[in-house]
């Protein structure tokens, strides 16, 4: 992650800092924890107005029921879209090794052709 990224998210309220007098950013071990957090989710393709809601979840209520249950839903959603993706990706494979199979027969055709002429 980058240091512009960090600041990033820190504009948008996912993080804060506190700064030193040489106004160097300081993390607290709470803000790393939701800097994982945020990579996380992005790395699992929520969006940063999801992983947002979710990171801050947890600063309103503290039990983390609600962070954990609209974690929940939207990991349900994001598995629905996962299941689509690998469905379209499935087909469109099977549809090129079906294409590739009927070029590599028309290829040998036109070779044996090609090669009887001769």
């Amino acid at each position: 992650m980058t240091t512009r990224t960090i600041r990033y998210y820190e504009e948008l309220g996912l993080i804060s800092s506190e700064r030193t007098e040489g106004n160097q950013r300081i993390y607290s071990k709470k803000e790393c924890a939701k800097l994982k957090l945020i990579f996380r989710g992005k790395r699992y393709g929520f969006s940063l107005d999801e992983i947002k809601e979710m990171v801050l979840l947890f600063d309103r209520d503290r039990t983390g029921i609600a962070q954990l249950e609209r974690t929940i839903r939207y990991g349900d959603q994001r598995l629905k879209q996962i299941d689509m993706k690998i469905e379209e990706l499935t087909e469109m494979k099977e549809e090129i090794l079906l294409l590739r199979a009927s070029f590599a027969k028309k290829l040998q055709q036109i070779t044996e052709e090609r090669d009887r002429d001769e």
